[in-house]
Protein backbone atom coordinates (compact mmCIF):
# COMPACT_ATOMS: atom_id res chain seq x y z
CA UNK A 1 0.00 0.00 0.00
CA UNK A 2 1.36 3.51 -0.99
CA UNK A 3 1.29 5.62 1.88
CA UNK A 4 0.75 9.18 0.15
CA UNK A 5 -1.96 7.82 -2.37
CA UNK A 6 -3.33 4.80 -0.71
CA UNK A 7 -3.03 2.62 -3.67
CA UNK A 8 -2.22 -0.86 -3.76
CA UNK A 9 1.23 -1.06 -5.47
CA UNK A 10 0.45 -3.16 -8.48
CA UNK A 11 -3.19 -2.53 -8.67
CA UNK A 12 -4.50 -0.78 -12.07
CA UNK A 13 -5.57 2.24 -12.03
CA UNK A 14 -8.90 1.58 -14.01
CA UNK A 15 -10.98 -0.56 -12.42
CA UNK A 16 -11.99 -3.75 -14.79
CA UNK A 17 -15.33 -3.53 -16.49
CA UNK A 18 -18.05 -6.16 -16.19
CA UNK A 19 -17.09 -7.80 -20.31
CA UNK A 20 -18.92 -10.68 -19.19
CA UNK A 21 -22.39 -9.67 -18.01
CA UNK A 22 -24.90 -10.17 -20.32
CA UNK A 23 -26.21 -6.26 -20.50
CA UNK A 24 -22.24 -4.74 -20.58
CA UNK A 25 -22.26 -5.24 -24.77
CA UNK A 26 -26.00 -3.09 -24.39
CA UNK A 27 -24.83 -0.56 -22.12
CA UNK A 28 -21.40 0.20 -24.42
CA UNK A 29 -23.99 0.90 -26.89
CA UNK A 30 -25.80 3.56 -25.26
CA UNK A 31 -22.52 5.10 -24.10
CA UNK A 32 -21.41 5.09 -28.16
CA UNK A 33 -24.48 7.26 -28.67
CA UNK A 34 -23.15 10.05 -25.98
CA UNK A 35 -21.01 12.17 -28.29
CA UNK A 36 -18.08 14.98 -26.57
CA UNK A 37 -19.66 18.35 -28.48
CA UNK A 38 -16.24 19.40 -29.37
CA UNK A 39 -14.89 16.47 -31.12
CA UNK A 40 -16.99 14.20 -33.90
CA UNK A 41 -16.34 10.86 -31.97
CA UNK A 42 -18.59 9.10 -29.50
CA UNK A 43 -17.06 9.22 -26.02
CA UNK A 44 -16.52 5.54 -25.68
CA UNK A 45 -14.35 5.37 -28.72
CA UNK A 46 -12.69 8.25 -27.29
CA UNK A 47 -11.25 6.34 -24.14
CA UNK A 48 -13.57 8.61 -21.68
CA UNK A 49 -15.38 5.73 -20.25
CA UNK A 50 -12.99 4.15 -17.92
CA UNK A 51 -15.10 1.69 -16.61
CA UNK A 52 -18.66 0.02 -16.81
CA UNK A 53 -19.75 -1.83 -13.75
CA UNK A 54 -22.63 -4.06 -13.99
CA UNK A 55 -23.51 -5.80 -10.55
CA UNK A 56 -26.19 -9.17 -10.30
CA UNK A 57 -28.98 -7.01 -9.46
CA UNK A 58 -28.36 -4.96 -12.97
CA UNK A 59 -27.23 -1.64 -11.28
CA UNK A 60 -24.92 0.32 -13.71
CA UNK A 61 -21.93 2.09 -12.46
CA UNK A 62 -19.91 4.01 -15.53
CA UNK A 63 -16.82 5.59 -14.42
CA UNK A 64 -15.49 8.12 -17.20
CA UNK A 65 -13.21 10.81 -17.52
CA UNK A 66 -13.61 14.35 -19.77
CA UNK A 67 -10.62 15.37 -22.02
CA UNK A 68 -9.88 18.46 -19.67
CA UNK A 69 -11.36 19.41 -16.30
CA UNK A 70 -11.91 22.65 -17.85
CA UNK A 71 -14.38 21.20 -20.14
CA UNK A 72 -17.46 22.90 -20.98
CA UNK A 73 -19.59 20.35 -20.55
CA UNK A 74 -18.17 18.57 -17.48
CA UNK A 75 -21.44 19.56 -15.75
CA UNK A 76 -23.48 17.75 -17.99
CA UNK A 77 -22.05 14.81 -19.80
CA UNK A 78 -22.13 12.59 -16.88
CA UNK A 79 -26.05 13.34 -17.25
CA UNK A 80 -26.05 12.61 -21.00
CA UNK A 81 -24.32 9.14 -20.29
CA UNK A 82 -26.96 8.21 -17.33
CA UNK A 83 -29.73 9.58 -19.45
CA UNK A 84 -28.53 7.35 -22.61
CA UNK A 85 -27.96 4.22 -20.76
CA UNK A 86 -30.93 4.66 -18.10
CA UNK A 87 -33.27 3.38 -20.89
CA UNK A 88 -31.50 0.22 -21.77
CA UNK A 89 -33.42 -2.97 -21.65
CA UNK A 90 -32.59 -4.67 -18.04
CA UNK A 91 -30.68 -1.75 -16.33
CA UNK A 92 -32.16 -1.08 -13.02
CA UNK A 93 -30.22 1.60 -12.09
CA UNK A 94 -27.21 4.24 -13.34
CA UNK A 95 -24.77 6.11 -11.66
CA UNK A 96 -21.87 7.68 -13.54
CA UNK A 97 -19.24 8.80 -11.33
CA UNK A 98 -16.50 11.66 -13.20
CA UNK A 99 -12.64 11.02 -12.61
CA UNK A 100 -9.81 12.31 -13.08
CA UNK A 101 -7.18 9.66 -12.58
CA UNK A 102 -5.91 8.86 -14.71
CA UNK A 103 -5.82 11.67 -16.72
CA UNK A 104 -7.05 11.08 -19.78
CA UNK A 105 -4.86 11.00 -23.25
CA UNK A 106 -4.71 10.49 -26.70
CA UNK A 107 -3.49 7.13 -26.34
CA UNK A 108 -6.79 5.59 -24.70
CA UNK A 109 -8.49 6.32 -28.12
CA UNK A 110 -9.73 3.52 -30.31
CA UNK A 111 -8.27 2.84 -33.63
CA UNK A 112 -11.72 3.86 -34.92
CA UNK A 113 -11.53 7.35 -33.24
CA UNK A 114 -7.78 7.93 -34.59
CA UNK A 115 -8.69 7.20 -37.78
CA UNK A 116 -11.75 9.62 -37.78
CA UNK A 117 -10.00 12.29 -36.09
CA UNK A 118 -6.95 11.70 -38.77
CA UNK A 119 -4.75 10.27 -36.68
CA UNK A 120 -3.79 7.33 -38.61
Amino acid sequence: MNDTTGTVEGAPLIKPSSTEHPLYDAVVEACRTVYDPEIPVNIFDLGLVYTVDINEENDVKVIMTLTAPGCPVAGEMPGWVADAVGPVAGVKSIDVELTWEPQWGMDMMSDEARLELGFM
